[in-house]
């Protein structure tokens, strides 16, 4: 499954809380394009589009690579925020990104139970250097 849920929820909350702050991009870890989909999905069907950005798509070239959905895992978030994102912000192209890690919290036992894996998603607002 996919960390989309607590992805929608958190960026969900950081509206609310910050009565929709404006960022430039709203980026999540490693959701690739199948959790992508879902949370633009839910914001939809709120009535509140967002246009999602996902490091696990990012990092990868979809087209020319047979990578599927993209990449996961925690290092699709380091790479593409280090490598990239950063960068763009340094060079005023985004002005702010909302940066929303994403992650599931495996557990062996849970998981053999057939129980669901919970996720989280922690999210941070970065300023760049915009005039």
């Amino acid at each position: 499954m996919t960390s989309a849920p607590a992805a929608y929820e958190t960026i969900k909350a950081y509206r609310s809380d910050t009565d929709n702050c404006p960022v430039d991009a709203v980026v999540t870890g490693d959701l690739g394009t199948v959790g992508r989909k879902i949370v633009e999905e839910l914001f939809a069907a709120d009535g509140t589009p967002v246009k999602i950005t996902d490091c696990g798509e990012l990092i990868f070239d979809l087209q020319s690579q047979d990578v599927h959905a993209g990449g996961s895992g925690c290092a699709c978030s380091a790479v593409v925020l280090c490598a990239h994102l950063i960068p763009l912000l340094k060079k005023s192209v985004y002005g702010s990104i909302l940066f929303c890690g994403t992650g599931a919290l495996l557990s062996p036992v849970s998981t053999a139970q057939g129980q669901s894996i919970p996720s989280v998603c922690h999210a941070v607002r970065i300023s760049g250097t915009r005039s």
